[in-house]
């Protein structure tokens, strides 16, 4: 018998590959790596412009950055909301998941509850019938 799958591994085999690159893009982009690195390079960019002051290839105010982090940021944005409306799929996925496990899981119980109430009334027909024995002999 092959163990059933879950929500989870269901939905991961049926992203496609734009799915998976979004969800690697977003997932780099919203991490301390990206932005440290990101940082450097910012900084690592306006210092070569400023010690190549007579040759710098983009003088301050930085356009040539500015152009960069515009196209950067105009890419990213969607990516990023791509991913998230994946996400919120995910969790109403996970939401109904849920939901149907609390439905089976509140069936159980209430079989329970009432093979206990019938386990408990048979006990108690039992002692009534020892009680009214002990009377009769008595």
């Amino acid at each position: 018998m092959t163990p059933q799958k879950t929500w989870h591994e269901q939905h991961t085999e049926a992203r496609g590959f734009g799915q998976r690159l979004a969800d690697t893009v977003a997932n780099g982009m919203g991490s301390w790596r990206f932005i440290i690195i990101q940082s450097v390079f910012v900084l690592l960019w306006m210092a070569l412009n400023v010690v190549a002051f007579i040759k710098s290839w983009d003088p301050y105010p930085y356009i040539l950055l500015n152009l960069l982090f515009s196209t950067q940021a105009a890419y990213a944005a969607p990516i990023i909301m791509m991913a998230q409306n994946r996400q919120n799929e995910r969790d109403r996925i996970q939401a109904n998941q849920d939901f149907k496990t609390n439905v089976d899981a509140k069936k159980e119980i209430e079989q329970l509850q009432l093979m206990l109430s019938a386990i408990e009334t048979d006990k108690l027909d039992k002692i009534i019938t020892l009680l009214e024995q002990m009377n009769k002999k008595a």
